[in-house]
């Protein structure tokens, strides 16, 4: 079943409240923890892997039945006013991984290593009080190009381990830099916002200086001191973007100078095309354009049918369509499913991961996918008992 197909049981399995234990076989791996002040052993902590749900996708990572979770995801340096970039920023960096670690043999499990308080130092500005902020000292100025901006917003750890006898032992890391295109700022507090711009130069200049410095700082950890670490760069996109960004490189680093730079040629882009920003395949943009024009025509009752798709190069890569409807009832919900199925297969491009979720202001209707492999959608339509 494709990732595609499991969202119909995720679904299932948030509402419930189950752990993650669900998506799989466990195998449990009892380990004892000694406590370091007084050396003796403590009770016994049980860690768990979960099955995997498809060849490609990561075994998960499970203590005391419990799925472990980051110490520091979501910390940022400000606000971040675009949903999107967090999802494609943490989405990325795990593809970024898996040529790297691969999933047939090692375990993932979200970061360990870096404290929040140690991200948070990180991010801030570096100041006499935080000598370890990444971020650039605040020169005092306010204007749009003369001030120092915040260039690094959000950083991403992601541990990837192998198991030993009963154990799991780290052996790779992979670590995303979320940098600003767009600085947001205020003169004075509650006042009007202000942004600086930076360029994709200034971006990858900064961001090679920065993961130098995070590099380093990690090489000095006794467990982390001999294992493979990846690190990716990401540009994330404006507020006012309808897509999230991008990452530009990446590199995989052995030792504590950093190795060479992978560029990365990923964009994202919105369909139908707006403010003059154009697909790199025009017969990419027609068709969607035929796909919409269809379902609006035999429905009418729709708010919006809209695409992200991201592409590489000229090349599109996968689509995750949304279409907003005013059905409530489930016959029409039913029937419009079945003709956006007819349709896709039509119009939407073969040979690409394609995701189409129709919904209403009361939540998900139907869900229609496709791997890039398949001929067919795969369709669930949700209704009430």
């Amino acid at each position: 079943m494709n990732l595609g197909k499991k969202l119909v049981l995720g679904l299932a399995v948030l509402t419930t409240g189950l752990s993650l234990a669900a998506c799989g076989n466990l195998n449990n791996s009892n380990i004892q923890k000694t406590d370091s002040t007084t050396g003796k052993q403590n009770k016994k902590s049980t860690y768990q892997v979960t099955g995997q749900a498809s060849g490609s996708q990561y075994a998960g990572t499970i203590k005391n039945g419990h799925y472990v979770t980051s110490t520091s995801r979501g910390l940022t340096a400000g606000q971040n006013g675009n949903i999107n970039n967090v999802k494609s920023f943490e989405n990325g960096l795990q593809s970024i991984s898996k040529p790297v670690f691969a999933p047939s043999k090692y375990v993932f499990q979200e970061g360990q290593n870096l404290s929040s308080d140690t991200v948070q130092k990180w991010l801030d500005r570096k100041s006499k009080d935080n000598p370890e902020g990444l971020n650039p000292k605040d020169n005092g100025s306010k204007s749009p190009t003369k001030r120092n901006p915040i260039y690094l917003q959000a950083m991403e750890e992601q541990d990837y381990m192998e198991k030993s006898g009963n154990k799991l032992k780290i052996k790779g890391m992979t670590i995303g830099l979320a940098m600003n295109s767009v600085d947001y700022y205020r003169k004075e507090q509650y006042g009007a916002q202000f942004e600086t711009k930076i360029s994709d130069a200034d971006i990858k200049a900064q961001a090679k200086i920065m993961a130098q410095t995070v590099l380093a700082r990690l090489r000095q950890r006794s467990q982390l001191k001999d294992i493979p670490i990846a690190i990716g760069i990401y540009k994330q996109a404006s507020n006012d973007s309808l897509t999230g960004g991008n990452y530009l490189m990446y590199s995989v680093n052995k030792g504590a100078s950093l190795s060479s730079w992978k560029t990365m040629d990923y964009q994202n882009y919105v369909l139908p095309e707006k403010n003059g920003e154009s697909v790199p395949n025009s017969n990419d943009a027609s068709a969607f354009e035929n796909f919409k024009d269809q379902i609006q025509s035999f429905f009418p009752n729709l708010s919006g049918v809209t695409a992200q798709a991201q592409y590489k190069g000229k090349t599109m890569q996968g689509m995750k369509v949304n279409i907003t409807t005013q059905f409530y009832s489930e016959t029409e919900i039913n029937s419009f499913t079945q003709f956006v199925n007819e349709q896709a297969q039509k119009f939407l491009p073969s040979g690409v991961n394609i995701d189409i979720t129709i919904q209403s202001t009361e939540g998900v209707q139907s869900f229609l996918t496709k791997n890039a492999n398949e001929k067919s959608y795969y369709s669930h339509i949700f209704t009430s008992y």
